[in-house]
């Protein structure tokens, strides 16, 4: 999707305790992402589960109008006043990287229903000339077999709180994310950007599509 403003995004990485699994798909599905979704300035959600080994196996993604919607009144509101369910789930979730940020690179149109992501860590992102080098790949990217689109989440540390117990504060990084109708092409794609900015392929993790809610 293109607009012209810059969208934000909430990006949500976690693991849970198999013990609650159910309980934790049934809340994001019945209650959280609904309940994000109707605040002002959300436009869609997103939830993803991993396909094949991965340290977080669920991610969900939330889309703004603008990174300003992250310090409006209703989202501040909403953040401040958790259910009761949310509240025991984040008790539940493991190693959770939770992201809020900028959407600064968005190529390609639409989303696809596998997915490829790795972190680019704040000391990459601070080399010379990097940024130019992604937008440019990720720009390229989409004219691949297969890739619907490519976009760089830039993490802003200050607007991204922990909201579980193990949880610790976000660096200044990015996320890339690779869109595919199949699984390997976006794998061996977002695995090519790795080897390009030298970091390590094998950090490379793949997701198929969960489900979608619009507001």
């Amino acid at each position: 999707m293109k607009t012209d403003k810059t969208r934000g995004l909430l990006c949500i990485w976690t693991d849970i305790d198999p013990a609650h699994d159910l309980d934790f798909n049934r809340w994001y599905d019945r209650e959280h992402m609904q309940e994000r979704v109707a605040i002002p300035g959300f436009q869609s959600a997103r939830r993803f589960g991993a396909i094949g080994a991965c340290p977080r196996p669920y991610l969900a993604l939330y889309y703004t109008d603008s990174l300003d919607v992250f310090q409006s009144a209703s989202y501040l509101k909403a953040f401040a006043n958790q259910t009761p369910w949310s509240l025991e789930n984040f008790k539940r979730m493991r190693g959770t990287q939770r992201r809020v940020g900028q959407l600064t690179v968005e190529a390609g149109q639409g989303e696809g229903g596998l997915l490829a992501l790795f972190v680019v860590p704040e000391h990459k992102l601070a080399e010379t000339g990097v940024m130019a080098k992604l937008r440019q790949m990720l720009s390229s990217l989409t004219m691949q077999d297969h890739v619907i689109s490519a976009t760089l989440l830039q993490t802003d540390a200050g607007l991204s709180t922990p909201v579980t117990a193990d949880a610790v504060a976000a660096p200044s990084d990015a996320i890339v994310m690779v869109e595919s109708t199949r699984a390997d092409a976006a794998r061996q794609n977002a695995q090519t950007l790795t080897e390009s900015l030298g970091l390590p392929s094998g950090e490379v993790y793949t997701f198929q599509s969960l489900w979608r809610l619009a507001s």
